[in-house]
């Protein structure tokens, strides 16, 4: 065979690196997929023993609370909402925070079972937002007890 035919001779085509990170991404999709499978199918109960997610989920859970507090505290200084509607807004959501971060079924307890569980600390303001919500002649300034509750939301450890 003469040399200069040597020429035409080529070796193998190579493949397209498109197909190398197409691999590599449905790998990490696979492996997202089972990942949050098994974060949001784990009992609650189970979810806040894992070190990273159970720190995630309280600190999200923490963040929506406050958040929540405050627009309710808003709107009642916007004039939007009465006292009374603003009071149980705000304890229906410190309620539902003490029971999401502690287990504890605060939405169903009474003041006195309360000041005698765990989640004593809230027990002052969780009285305040009762005084408001049913007296009409209270002297406590929603404002002031909405931004009680938010910073009680903060620094709950």
């Amino acid at each position: 065979m003469p040399d200069d035919l040597l020429r035409h001779v080529i070796g193998p085509t190579p493949y397209s690196s498109l197909w190398l990170w197409l691999a590599i991404a449905l790998s990490v999709l696979l492996v997202g997929w089972y990942a949050g499978v098994f974060l949001f199918t784990m009992p609650r109960r189970r979810l806040g023993t894992v070190p990273l997610v159970g720190a995630a989920r309280d600190r999200m859970i923490r963040y929506r609370a406050a958040r929540t507090v405050r627009a309710i505290g808003d709107r009642y200084r916007a004039g939007e909402m009465s006292a009374g509607a603003a009071g149980e807004a705000v304890s229906r959501e410190v309620r539902r925070f003490l029971h999401q971060v502690t287990g504890v079924r605060a939405e169903f307890m009474q003041l006195d079972r309360i000041e005698r569980s765990e989640i004593s600390p809230a027990a002052p303001l969780l009285t305040n937002l009762v005084d408001i919500r049913f007296n009409p002649e209270s002297t406590l300034d929603v404002g002031l007890v909405s931004r009680d509750a938010e910073e009680l939301i903060r620094s709950w450890a």
